[in-house]
């Protein structure tokens, strides 16, 4: 198993949320965040004092699923959520030892 963290921009939420269900995958956690990579945010102008904004808003997606489903997951997440620009975010995938469903016990493949 593996879980995959994807920081996307917030509007792509929809698109990549779409594009996941389209290849099957079946659970999904969304978290409202705020970051910044190399685009290192950007000045604003408000009542006329200029202020920077460090962090900029984004979305926290986590997944996780089996081994065979990574890269179809992988490639929807960009093939969704790329718009060409900075800014667009990572994708980073990591090992799962275990996974347990509370309601039932199930461990495993059979819990996610």
């Amino acid at each position: 198993m593996k879980k995959i963290e994807a920081i996307i921009k917030p509007f792509k939420l929809d698109e990549v949320k779409e594009a996941l269900q389209e290849i099957g995958l079946q659970g999904i956690t969304v978290t409202e965040a705020k970051g910044f990579g190399r685009q290192k945010g950007h000045t604003e102008l408000y009542r006329g004092a200029e202020y920077v904004v460090d962090f900029l808003p984004k979305v926290k997606l986590e997944l996780v699923l089996g081994d065979a489903m990574v890269e179809k997951a992988i490639d929807a997440i960009i093939a969704s959520a790329k718009t060409g620009r900075i800014g667009d975010g990572k994708i980073f995938v990591s090992n799962v030892e275990e996974a347990v469903r509370i309601r039932t016990g199930e461990t495993g493949n059979d819990a996610i």
